[in-house]
């Protein structure tokens, strides 16, 4: 089984994030299948919608670090800049896909994938889906900065820097997501969207996503997406004292265990 499902069914292209025993983390190799698949159904004609779903338990929990491996003769920190452009790339061609494009989002939609999300034209989520890019607590950078072109700064702000989950509902309310549906009803919902799309007319639909884009890059969108990647790509090269603590701590005990140390070095500090 590859970690990417593509089955195309008609006017639709169904892609399935497939590595459930990971939550459908994206390492890079997956990056790189999703990236070619959607090179693919841009190139597919009789293609008039695409739907991003994950199997199992959870959309996606977000990028996986430490999924890819080396290429011969390459350093650690080229390796980790070509995985990070992989996954920014991957994000990128889901935001640029001349089809529309239809996120149905459950259980967990985190980090990177919480970005794939976004850069879709419309996200339904189930009422259960929990939101948020928790990079700052291991610190890391956000691989592609797509939140405040969507939410807006404020609630953006509050998700980048906070690092805390919010609620499908909290998601709905700050525009992140269209529709807010049953676990159950979910597919069904989004397959219903997805028809929605395809009845109309495919050069008027096609032509509006473009303007729709354009009138964001006019903005700067692409070159402030990849600025704040150069950014990431610092933060993740950078280690401090506390870092390295704060790793160390993960790697023996745990998430938990690693934040309660933070805290706990927070108030020893500010006594």
């Amino acid at each position: 089984m590859t970690t990417i499902i593509l089955d195309k069914q008609g006017y639709l292209a169904h892609i399935r994030l497939n590595r459930p025993d990971k939550l459908n983390a994206l390492d890079p190799a997956t990056a790189g299948l999703l990236n070619a698949a959607l090179t693919e159904i841009g190139r597919d004609d009789s293609i008039r919608v695409v739907l991003l779903t994950g199997e199992g338990r959870a959309f996606s929990a977000g990028f996986d670090l430490h999924g890819g491996q080396p290429q011969p003769g390459e350093t650690a920190n080229e390796q980790l800049r070509r995985e990070l452009v992989e996954a920014f790339d991957a994000i990128m061609s889901l935001r640029n896909c001349p089809k529309p494009t239809v996120a149905a989002v459950h259980g967990y939609c985190l980090g990177s994938s919480m970005e794939l999300s976004a850069v879709c034209d419309l996200t339904i989520s189930s009422d259960d889906c929990q939101f948020g890019a928790p990079e700052v607590q291991f610190g890391s950078g956000i691989v592609c900065m797509i939140l405040p072109w969507i939410v807006g700064e404020k609630a953006a702000r509050e998700l980048l820097l906070t690092g805390k989950k919010i609620s499908a509902a909290r998601a709905a309310e700050i525009g992140l997501v269209n529709r807010i549906v049953s676990r159950e009803r979910l597919l069904e919902t989004a397959f219903d969207v997805a028809r929605e799309i395809a009845t109309n007319d495919p050069l008027a639909v096609a032509m509006t996503k473009r303007a729709l884009n354009r009138s964001q890059d006019i903005r700067g969108l692409e070159q402030a997406l990849r600025e704040a990647l150069e950014v990431d790509l610092q933060i993740e090269q950078t280690e401090t004292p506390e870092s390295k603590k704060f790793n160390s701590i993960l790697g023996e005990k745990g998430l938990k265990a690693a934040l309660a140390w933070r805290e706990k070095l927070l108030d020893r500090e500010h006594r």
